[in-house]
């Protein structure tokens, strides 16, 4: 349905069409949210849209940036629970749902790794370090050290969560709380594996 046009500050009228877009890339792949099914949307031309985007590249970055800050805040560690498996639980939680809310936007964020262009890489790398420093904000809690072998076993961990995750949105082959205890008990297994096998060298 076209929504009829209003007249907005520039600011409101450019967050119209991001929050647009972010909708949009809810319920179909990046490439299909084009300038021209948001400015139906929003009841404009799409001559206006290019005024407030240099392209449709520009416009997808600043889909893909809302989304994966939109992930990390729902996911925000939960300080007032104290233990850090409780935190890890709840911020998995969060991010379950946020999938189940976002699946297209989700992959688009992930994907972006893969991605030609070195923007979408950098949100999707910049995302994973966001998640990265939280768990080792408060892995010492749990007896979990930094060192170049366990940041390499967290980052594994990372990819095997965003996977598990894409699959399970096409293919939902085990419930939500499946899901939810397998990645949490995987962090601290594979951290644990990892120490153990280094410090036996």
């Amino acid at each position: 349905m076209t929504t009829a046009r209003t007249r907005m500050s520039p600011a409101a009228r450019r967050r119209q069409f991001i929050d647009l877009g972010v909708d949009m890339a809810r319920t179909m792949s990046l490439d299909s949210v084009t300038m021209e099914a948001v400015a139906e949307a929003a009841g404009v031309s799409k001559g206006l849209i290019f005024h407030y985007f240099e392209s449709k590249a520009d416009f997808h970055l600043c889909v893909v940036s809302e989304q994966a800050q939109a992930m990390l805040e729902r996911t925000e560690p939960r300080e007032d629970l104290g233990d850090p498996i409780a935190m890890l639980q709840a911020s998995m939680s969060a991010y379950v749902d946020y999938v189940a809310d976002n699946g297209k936007g989700f992959v688009g964020v992930i994907r972006g790794a893969a991605s030609a262009d070195d923007a979408l890489r950098a949100v999707a790398d910049r995302t994973r370090a966001a998640m990265t420093d939280r768990i080792f904000a408060h892995a010492p809690a749990i007896g979990i050290e930094r060192t170049p072998a366990i940041e390499l076993a967290v980052a594994g961990w990372i990819a095997f969560v965003e996977e598990s995750l894409v699959r399970w949105i096409d293919e939902p082959v085990i419930t939500r709380e499946e899901l939810v205890a397998v990645l949490v008990g995987a962090l601290p297994i594979l951290a644990g594996l990892t120490t153990s096998i280094v410090a036996e060298e």
